[in-house]
């Protein structure tokens, strides 16, 4: 790669004088921009050296790799005369050129707050799917499971109890999450938590006498809102008491003062208040339901990945926890409409990325839209939409038609959900039991309507767009370039070997589609896997030689003896500790053996920073490689097998 040159297309790709700041991390430059309508994205959607680009936290973000990065950021700033600035001043920067959105700020704080508690959710949703299976008539004869096998009713009351479980104790769920993002002790959270379900609550009709004040005994079992309030006001309490304590008492008296003031609120205002509220917006989402019917469900398919795109649907597990939570009480609960509007959605811009991928010629864009494909289908449209589908605008349209018509087939059958889960194509596992076969159906409808009008309008009106998005080779240069670049990959095509990368971390293995960035979950920077750490030590996966050791220490790059090109990426956005909590014990160009010691991290420590801990393993030469792939079955330990990674022939 030519460092110059490819910091001079990419200045000039989004406008010299369009550039306010630039920064980068370990595999992307990080811009800050006057406007974004002067973006050549064309140029730099069909440039060799971009793996792509997206906008976030209004910087935008331009991917080049590791290692690699670096001395194109050093060119740029050369080339420029801009500022070097850490990642964490650019972020002040963007936080500066943008305007302040109060709407957009309650949805990411919900966000923080609901997207960790929802695996719970899922598993108790999963869990009281199963028992439907157990208790349903109709679905494998006349009578239930239960009914024509009496000796599975133990097993069905079992599930049963656990799958209430997590909407019983809800709030503490809630509790532990919205104290971590309040910035109180999560303990406490928990506290206020079982202070709202504890069994000793005889309910509404019976009353505390406070000096003649009847305070009712109410449980706020399956509730979301009044704990939210309540864990708000316990951090304001908490982080007052500690400032004014005296650190003799503060240890002692914070703790007991934050909870039993908030626990009196709570119970006397907070909870009879709230619930209020609560109750009312579930209670109206219910009847806009079932006064629209399948015209509305038809209107909210049709518009589902428009918000998706504003990110306004970060709010919706807050209202699907509800309308869960009715169902898992009483049956005749509305259920989850909202989960089964996702599922049309996702499905159908899956469907019209696979579309694009038949259509283009581009192997660039063919590789992202059949994973991006892929990670839609399962429920992560991000990708998709950013990827794919919104660069031609057509596929997304295309998508929300086919969304639109199948949601509104959905809702002339009343299909809901019993239970959050994985809104695509594994969603059937969350349907009511009865209504599974119609939705089987009209996710069918939303893929074929998807993928045959993105087909169709692509082939017949924008061929040239789509179908021939490759680089055009103009002058003998570019084709000396063109013709250098596939002679090195075939050369290192030759040279590589089939080998199993190993774990660098004891922690759970998870599917990159999960990682909560878009780099990496749509895998622009190569395929491979992420673990979710237990211990803070990282050990080098393969034998081979350190490529990138990053000042910060977040980053490890390792080339192994066997061709494989290896990057270790601790936390995301942990570049902005600048090192802190962080320790390595290895420099660029040195050999470390398997099992070798590259770094330690605080993970406690990073993770009270406000920093997701996940660590990334990319197969960064992936294109290099027949097939590469996580291994399904790897072990929870360091060294364990994670990823394989297989040459061409």
């Amino acid at each position: 790669m030519d460092h110059k040159k490819v910091a001079e297309r990419v200045i000039k790709d989004v406008g010299r004088d369009n550039l306010v700041a630039a920064a980068h991390c370990a595999t992307r430059l990080r811009l800050v921009l006057k406007d974004d309508n002067d973006i050549d994205q064309k140029a730099l959607d069909n440039d060799p050296d971009v793996k792509g680009t997206f906008k976030t936290n209004g910087q935008y973000q331009v991917i080049i790799g590791p290692g690699d990065v670096n001395d194109v950021y050093d060119e740029l700033i050369k080339i420029t005369g801009l500022q070097e600035l850490s990642t964490e001043d650019l972020k002040k920067v963007a936080a500066g050129n943008q305007k302040k959105n109060p709407v957009m700020d309650f949805i990411k704080l919900l966000s923080d707050i609901f997207v960790p508690i929802i695996p719970a959710l899922v598993a108790g949703g999963l869990l009281m799917a199963l028992n439907n299976f157990l208790t349903s008539p109709g679905l494998f004869g006349p009578k239930s499971v239960v009914q024509m096998y009496p000796n599975a009713a133990g097993l069905s009351e079992m599930i049963q109890v656990m799958s209430a479980a997590p909407f019983i104790f809800m709030p503490i769920l809630v509790g532990i999450s919205a104290a971590k993002r309040f910035g109180a002790n999560q303990y406490l959270g928990a506290a206020v938590g079982m202070i709202m379900t504890t069994p000793g609550l005889a309910g509404p009709t019976k009353f505390w006498d406070l000096w003649g004040w009847h305070v009712p005994q109410t449980s706020y079992q399956y509730q979301v809102i009044p704990v939210l309030v309540a864990v708000w006001v316990l951090a304001i309490l908490e982080k007052n008491l500690h400032k004014r304590l005296p650190s003799a008492v503060d240890f002692t008296f914070t703790p007991l003062l934050s909870l039993m003031i908030t626990g009196f609120l709570t119970y006397t205002v907070i909870g009879p208040v709230f619930k209020g509220v609560s109750d009312w917006i579930t209670a109206a989402i219910v009847w806009l339901y079932n006064t629209t019917g399948a015209f509305g469900m038809g209107v909210f398919g049709l518009s589902y990945s428009a918000i998706v795109t504003t990110g306004l649907h970060q709010s919706f597990p807050a209202v699907e926890t509800q309308l869960v939570s009715q169902f898992a009480q009483n049956h005749g609960g509305a259920g989850d409409f909202i989960f089964v509007t996702a599922c049309m959605a996702n499905v159908a811009q899956g469907a019209a990325t696979f579309a694009v991928y038949f259509l283009t010629k581009n192997e660039k864009m063919k590789g992202l839209s059949s994973s991006a494909g892929v990670s839609a289908l399962l429920g992560i449209t991000e990708p998709a939409l950013f990827g794919v589908n919104l660069k031609y605008k057509f596929p997304f349209f295309c998508a929300l038609i086919g969304s639109g018509i199948a949601a509104f087939v959905a809702g002339l059958t009343h299909v809901t959900a019993a239970s959050m889960g994985s809104a695509g194509f594994l969603g059937f596992l969350s349907i009511y039991p009865r209504t599974i076969p119609v939705w089987i159906l009209s996710v069918a409808i939303s893929f074929v309507i998807a993928f045959a009008l993105t087909y169709v309008y692509g082939k017949s009106h924008l061929k040239e767009e789509v179908a021939e998005q490759d680089v055009p080779v103009n002058d003998a240069t570019s084709q000396a370039e063109e013709t250098q670049r596939a002679e090195k990959v075939s050369k290192e095509q030759l040279s590589l070997k089939d080998e199993v990368i190993a774990s660098p971390v004891d922690g759970e293995p998870e599917s990159l589609t999960k990682v909560n960035d878009q780099v990496f979950s749509a895998k622009l920077m190569g395929d491979g896997a992420a673990v979710i750490p237990s211990d803070g030590t990282i050990y080098a996966p393969v034998t081979g030689t350190v490529t990138i050791a990053y000042e910060t220490k977040h980053a490890y790059g390792i080339k192994s003896d066997d061709g494989a090109e290896v990057l270790i990426h601790v936390g995301l956005d942990t570049v902005n500790l600048k090192g802190e909590h962080f320790e390595s014990f290895v420099k660029q160009g040195q050999r470390v053996e398997k099992g070798d010691k590259l770094g330690t991290v605080d993970l406690d420590a990073v993770k009270k920073a406000g920093y997701d801990t996940t660590v990334m393993v990319i197969i960064t030469n992936t294109a290099n490689y027949a097939n590469v792939s996580r291994i399904s079955d790897a072990g929870d330990k360091h060294g364990d097998n994670l990823i394989a990674v297989t040459a061409h022939e």
